[in-house]
């Protein structure tokens, strides 16, 4: 180590700098091929060419995922790379990623209500189009809403449990947020395997899927990312000074039940109310 690096700033990487230069890594172009797969096996299942390829590309996204966050793992805890100023970038990162989860949805509400507000000939001119019968928002909705709005509040209490060095708690929190976070996907896939409709049946059926579905799709990658906190937490990576992994997982889970809030009050209430008129 040379004088410069021996008397580098507290809190400064051996290089003297306080950024952290990240070692070249696979992972992200081998975690857009596999993401590619997923998206072109899902798309030739709806089209009727089988479903193997999806399964297949789910599966590379989960290894790439595992392997992408051990490494920023033994970055944080092994290397101690995760120096205030990464942290902040940590932050932009996961902010500007959230924003971009935000437009998917805005672009999914904006054709549930292009449609809704104006409705077609396609349609017959109303809305839900004939023959649909839509959502009781009151029965399973409203039970998937309870278990997001609980969970909400238990990873809230988990973070608070950092903040206040009671890993106890937080490992306690974790585990009943990741129980509920699997408690509404198996509602949903209920839901979904006893339709209402079925997606040949127009433009209703595709944006409801379509909102509901993603936004499954997230509960789950949600529910992975705050069960990788709980492994975690209960190793002790996280500190009071030092917990950025559970903060950017409790952001994404407040984002998911936010996002849910307004399907529930767009897609299943506001659909039935229409259905009703």
């Amino acid at each position: 180590m040379s004088d410069h690096d021996a008397t580098a700033p507290a809190g400064h990487s051996a290089h003297g700098h306080p950024y952290h230069l990240v070692n070249p890594s696979p992972w992200p172009l081998l975690s857009a091929f596999s993401a590619g797969l997923l998206a072109i096996g899902t798309v030739i299942g709806m089209h009727g060419g089988g479903w193997w390829i999806s399964p297949i590309g789910g599966l590379c996204v989960l290894a790439c995922m595992y392997v992408w966050w051990r490494d920023v793992i033994k970055e944080a805890v092994i290397e101690k790379a995760h120096t205030p100023v990464v942290k902040i970038g940590l932050r932009y990162g996961m902010s500007l990623f959230i924003a971009s989860e935000v437009m998917f949805f805005v672009a999914f509400f904006w054709a549930y209500f292009s449609s809704g507000l104006y409705p077609a000939a396609a349609t017959g001119f109303q809305w839900p189009p004939k023959g649909i019968h839509t959502v009781d928002p009151w029965d399973l909705p409203l039970l998937m809403t309870l278990i997001l709005l609980l969970s909400g509040t238990t990873v809230t209490w988990a973070h608070h449990a950092i903040l206040e060095n009671k890993q106890a708690d937080a490992v306690k929190a974790l585990a009943i947020t990741v129980l509920l976070g699997i408690s509404f996907t198996c509602v949903q896939v209920f839901e979904y395997a006893h339709p209402h409709f079925s997606l040949h049946d127009g433009i209703y059926p595709s944006t409801f899927y379509i909102a509901t579905g993603f936004h499954g799709a997230h509960v789950i990658i949600g529910t992975i990312f705050l069960a990788v906190c709980y492994f975690r937490t209960r190793a002790g990576h996280f500190t009071p000074k030092s917990h950025f992994g559970l903060e950017a997982a409790a952001w994404y889970w407040h984002f998911v039940d936010v996002v849910w809030l307004f399907l529930f009050f767009a897609v299943y209430l506001w659909g039935a109310g229409v259905s009703a008129e």
